[in-house]
């Protein structure tokens, strides 16, 4: 009778015991973290000594700080710049990457991809040297063409068009992916009735592809709605937040409160951006299902 118990015992348990790790590791990682952060954003800490308890004080000095506000702002820029350019590019690509008749269809694939898997500082890099003002590839065409020499990275009025050049350059194939999956799961016998309406492959796209890929395309606008206003390495390595502070974007300005050891502004700084990134989202969400 003892070991019948016993086994019935050990079998309720091992599933929690298989889970257990994942729960600890989430716990430690995820979640303690959260709520340390949390506790942070009410204090002044500057990495040692006891934490000052300063209530909602860290919020009313962001939320009444230009700093914080131009870098929402630079952001809000950015992803206008960014996300509706990258949708038509990735939808285009995605759409022609799905034909069949393609040849070389597998190596344009792998293109689209290689620079989402080539590490970003490295891209960056590069960037930095092909628009660079006085020795740039990119000033050198224009010079050969007659035209004077832009300041891509050292002028406002470039500086934010060329991190969003470098952002859909090195994300446009991940986009692609994710359209890529949508595409193969709609049901070639709707593009087939179309062909036999008369309907041509600019009607097609426009009134059976993109209406069917709503979900995915709203999927793709919310992660790269999260990527944006979390972008820190594009401008920490290009342009450093200038000139003049043109392309501090939210995430690198909560670097500056890091490197200033204001650990406290920075923890609310954070839950800021995590409040507004997701009632962006929300508000996505909101309109799809308006949509449907």
């Amino acid at each position: 009778m003892t070991t019948i118990t016993g086994a019935r015992t050990r079998r309720r348990l091992a599933p929690y015991l298989f889970v257990a790790p994942f729960v600890a590791v989430f716990i430690a990682f995820s979640i303690y973290p959260l709520i340390f952060t949390a506790r942070l954003s009410f204090t002044n800490w500057r990495g040692s000594g006891a934490a000052e308890w300063v209530g909602w004080d860290n919020y009313l000095y962001l939320l009444g700080n230009e700093g914080f506000w131009s870098s929402i702002a630079n952001s809000a820029v950015l992803w206008l710049l960014i996300i509706p350019a990258q949708l038509v590019i990735a939808l285009i690509a995605a759409v022609l990457l799905d034909n069949a008749k393609l040849k070389l269809r597998s190596l344009y694939r792998v293109a689209f991809v290689v620079p989402f898997v080539t590490p970003l500082v490295a891209i960056a890099q590069v960037w930095v040297v092909v628009f660079d003002q006085n020795y740039g590839a990119v000033n050198g065409l224009l010079g050969l063409v007659g035209l004077p020499d832009v300041g891509w990275l050292t002028t406002s009025e470039w500086a934010k068009p060329t991190l969003a050049l470098l952002f859909v350059w090195k994300t446009t194939g991940f986009i692609v992916l994710i359209l890529l999956s949508g595409l193969q799961s709609i049901d070639s016998s709707v593009y087939e009735a179309a062909d036999l309406d008369g309907a041509g492959r600019l009607r097609q796209l426009w009134s059976i592809t993109v209406p069917l890929l709503r979900r995915t395309i709203m999927f793709a606008v919310v992660l790269q709605t999260l990527a944006v206003f979390q972008m820190f390495a594009e401008p920490f390595v290009v342009t450093q937040g200038g000139p003049y502070g043109s392309t501090t974007t939210a995430g690198y300005y909560l670097y500056n409160h890091i490197t200033r050891a204001d650990l406290g502004t920075g923890a609310a700084n954070s839950f800021l951006l995590v409040i507004l990134v997701m009632a962006l989202s929300l508000g996505f969400v909101r309109l799809l299902r308006a949509k449907d």
